[in-house]
């Protein structure tokens, strides 16, 4: 048999769990499957691991299909398909994979074709499978509030978070003013390729400082990565006709302003990128090609990990759910 085409592991959750304690993965030697009409077979290298991956998991994703295989970032070799994609290597990431498909914590993978897209050169295949849904998060909410530009301040909020720097990294490339908020001091602990401002909101006014480092001006675009922790000031350190992006919260009820709201001419963008398939965000993904491939965008450091061990692999999940620094990335 040609070895690409030999049964490889695949991370198994054959129904959800009431917490991250008592979750159970099941590692399975699966044999490749046939791809549809339309699809391709992808032999993956390298798949991070998200927060959404392991709620999922949990029964936090109401649309999950049981039992099946989790994962929604992937990098790998395309081992069946149309001639021309067969031994490219591609990556990517999909709301439904993982969720309501098998998904990419496996050594197989099957994808429409029209979600392929060529791997950036410059990237190896941990620090593709890396990328997925903390850039295209950042991405679908730049694309929906108006891509950030020079002479623009953009703040984000929760900027140590892996959408935060994602959001960071491409605010700064696209040359706008950053602005990034954490509740630390020092500076910014992720990668930007021009200088980014940094405001400790652990010690610091969060929207005055915000002002004072736009000259006054303000955010015209507020990326909140944290939610309500953040509403009330990221409100006040909002620009005239400023956009403030929500991808999650703490609280789901905060209180709502709508007088400053409407004299601002402020826009609230909410992003779910679950609600994106594998073909949606590969339109996404692909806006990321040149930066990475330029080093005007990084990839996150990587920790990668076998699935040779299902324990190894649960206490990863687990200390994802936690909020691990690196960037966990399986390796089937």
């Amino acid at each position: 048999m040609n070895q690409d085409l030999q049964a490889r592991p695949a991370v198994r959750v054959v129904q959800s769990a009431a917490s991250a304690r008592a979750l159970t993965l099941h590692i399975e030697s699966r044999t490749p499957p046939r791809p549809g009409p339309d699809e391709a077979l992808v032999r993956v290298v390298g798949a991070g691991v998200n927060p959404s991956d392991v709620k999922a998991a949990l029964g936090l994703m109401p649309q999950a299909v049981w039992p099946r295989t989790p994962g929604r970032d992937y990098a790998g070799i395309v081992v069946d398909g149309p001639a021309a994609w067969v031994g490219k290597a591609v990556w990517g990431s999909g709301g439904d994979i993982g969720i309501t498909r098998d998904g990419s914590h496996a050594g197989w993978l099957v994808l429409p074709v029209a979600a392929l897209r060529e791997k950036p050169a410059r990237l190896g295949m941990d620090e593709a499978g890396s990328v997925g849904v903390p850039f295209v998060t950042a991405v679908e909410g730049f694309r929906r509030s108006g891509w950030p530009g020079v002479g623009q301040t953009v703040a984000v909020l929760g900027a140590n978070g892996k959408v935060g720097q994602a959001a960071v990294q491409l605010a700064a490339a696209a040359g706008a003013r950053v602005i990034a908020v954490h509740r630390q001091a020092g500076p910014h602990a992720g990668f930007a390729c021009k200088p980014v401002h940094t405001v400790n909101a652990g010690s610091e006014d969060v929207a005055a400082r915000i002002r004072e480092l736009s000259d006054g001006h303000g955010a015209d675009i507020v990326f909140n990565t944290v939610g309500s922790p953040y509403f009330e000031a990221a409100g006040k350190a909002m620009a005239k006709g400023a956009v403030q992006i929500f991808i999650s919260t703490v609280e789901r009820a905060v209180a709502f302003d709508i007088f400053a709201f409407y004299r601002g001419m402020h826009s609230f963008v909410g992003v779910d990128t679950l609600a994106l398939d594998a073909v949606a965000t590969a339109e996404r993904v692909e806006t990321l090609f040149e930066g990475m491939q330029a080093g005007t965008l990084q990839p996150f450091a990587t920790q990668p990990l076998g699935l040779d061990d299902p324990e190894r692999v649960l206490e990863g999940y687990r200390r994802v759910l936690a909020g691990a620094d690196g960037r966990l990335v399986l390796r089937p």
